[in-house]
């Protein structure tokens, strides 16, 4: 299956890419995926949490890029819709088969976004 996220593709970005700080991801959640703010909220309180107990970086650099991640995806309308409908189709797949099928074209889209984050 080939991966429809980028521009060129037809899919333009809502915003602009966001930094990878928790103040300007959170002001993107609040345009793209509203609906994901509570969900923004306790990843970030729950990597600070994890920071302060072990006193390590590494949680709140995970948040930062997974939630970099799922904006990116969030910021293009078509391949938000794509990976949402992967994800609710596997939910309610009738094998394991066709559940995994829905679960690699939203792992996709999830790594594609991943590397467009990075890259830049």
């Amino acid at each position: 299956m080939s991966v429809r996220h980028s521009e060129s593709a037809g899919d333009r970005p809502l915003i602009p890419r966001p930094e990878r700080t928790p103040g300007a991801l959170r002001a993107a959640c609040t345009v793209v995926a509203p609906g994901l703010l509570a969900a923004y909220d306790q990843a970030k309180d729950q990597a600070l949490a994890e920071a302060v107990e072990h006193g390590l970086l590494k949680p709140i650099h995970a948040y930062l890029s997974h939630w970099a991640t799922l904006l990116e995806i969030e910021r293009h309308p078509a391949t938000a819709r794509e990976y949402h409908r992967a994800e609710n189709l596997a939910q309610i797949a009738a094998t394991a088969d066709e559940a995994r099928e829905h679960l690699r074209t939203a792992s996709s889209l999830y790594r594609a976004a991943a590397e467009a984050v990075r890259a830049e």
